[in-house]
């Protein structure tokens, strides 16, 4: 059940849902965000999102905050699915994300590569794409494993 503290709403941590294409146990931002995990493993993540005006600036084209969380959330899901074995999740130390060209609209893929896996720390890659194929976004993330709350 969410409490109210001044302005701001908390919830109980939860385990985490770790399973494709799952928003449910999504935060209100990543659901507003609308990433859909199409495939998810220890190595690899690949999703997709459908990018319309809800997305924009205030100068019409896609703001990169999207982007960035679309890296960070890809990057963040494969990691802790890669620990989650161990009883750990994953969270962000850095986020490096390249903003190349700008969108509109449309479907964009974002595909999550782990770059380095090691017993702390993880480093993954992250590349959004538009339905050309032409590079939009490019992000790096490291991540520190730490273990999971029941």
């Amino acid at each position: 059940m969410a409490t109210e503290q001044g302005t701001l709403t908390t919830r109980p941590a939860v385990t985490p849902n770790l399973e494709a294409a799952s928003l449910e146990s999504a935060g209100a931002f990543l659901r507003a965000a609308g990433l859909v995990f199409d495939e998810i493993t220890a190595t690899r993540v690949t999703g997709h999102l459908d990018l319309n005006p809800d997305h924009h600036t205030p100068w019409g084209i896609v703001h990169g905050g999207v982007y960035t969380t679309a890296v960070e959330s890809a990057a963040s899901v494969g990691a802790s699915t890669a620990v989650r074995d161990q009883g750990q999740v994953a969270v962000g130390l850095t986020n490096t994300t390249h903003f190349l060209r700008s969108a509109t609209q449309g479907r964009v893929s974002v595909q999550a590569t782990a770059l380095h896996q090691g017993r702390t720390q993880q480093l993954w890659r992250v590349d959004i794409t538009d339905e050309s194929g032409r590079l939009l976004a490019h992000g790096e993330v490291r991540l520190q494993n730490v273990a999971a709350k029941p």
